[in-house]
């Protein structure tokens, strides 16, 4: 059993509505509290620099790219990465408390339940929607496909399950969660054109939506989250029927300027 201080980053842009509840529900958790700022126009910098935390700034290259920065500039070995619109329960606190005096593992994962326009969900495919996110920095760097990112923690690199739940307190508004759905279906597009990916217009454009709201709503028992459940199962639809959709328009055009 090892003691370990710990460094917890949170990339921010714009986010002075989440910034101080994320920070803190971990400032007397943490060695370090490391924020990555990509020059916020709000006041994201002013609440942070008032918190007495580390503050750096740097351009935003994609989500992968800055979290990997982020992890360049921590302090420790173990890190604890959150995103601003997070923050940590009292048992999972405790939890990770207890990682510090006691570190058996390389990596931790823990469930995250999302609050959505004020609505805990607790189906849908979103719960429980488990998170590796506590992990020595040695073991594991982000990687995955922007704007979805994730841990990769190395062959053979230990993991445990800690109990408490991360609070995501995702979009305030259905509104805010169409325009992010079309914010991120850009960025995944752009990303699947770079990596020359093919689209069906059939199988992804038509039925992966249909499937997706489907799986969710009925096979995921989302109906039982209400109305908000089925927002929530329409708007997952929707956001595959936008990425296909772009990519399939973007190989066409991309096709007819060499035509």
């Amino acid at each position: 059993m090892t003691a370990v201080q710990l460094s917890v980053t949170i990339i921010t842009y714009n986010e002075e509505k989440n910034i101080e509840r994320c920070i803190n529900s971990v400032k007397e958790l943490a060695d370090e509290v490391l924020v990555v700022d990509s020059y916020s126009t709000d006041k994201t910098k002013e609440i942070c620099q008032g918190l007495g935390i580390r503050f750096i700034e740097h351009t935003f290259e994609g989500h992968i790219q800055q979290k990997n920065y982020a992890l360049d500039q921590a302090e420790h070995e173990y890190i604890l990465a959150l995103d601003a619109d997070e923050a940590l329960t009292p048992e999972l606190f405790r939890s990770i408390q207890q990682v510090k005096q006691h570190c058996n593992y390389d990596a931790y994962r823990f469930n995250r339940l999302t609050s959505y326009c004020g609505k805990w969900i607790k189906h849908c495919g979103w719960y429980p929607d488990t998170k590796l996110r506590l992990w020595n920095r040695q073991k594991g760097r982000w990687g995955g496909e922007n704007p979805h990112d994730s841990v990769k923690m190395i062959a053979g690199s230990s993991t445990h399950h800690l109990n408490g739940d991360l609070l995501h307190y995702s979009f305030p508004s259905v509104e805010d969660h169409a325009r992010t759905a079309n914010r991120f279906s850009e960025i995944a597009s752009d990303e699947a054109i770079r990596k020359d990916r093919r689209v069906n217009i059939l199988v992804h454009v038509i039925l992966n939506p249909l499937f997706t709201f489907v799986k969710k709503y009925f096979f995921q028992l989302g109906f039982l989250d209400g109305y908000y459940g089925f927002v929530v199962c329409v708007l997952s639809g929707y956001s595959n029927f936008l990425k296909y959709s772009k990519i399939y328009s973007k190989r066409r055009k991309a096709s007819s300027l060499l035509t």
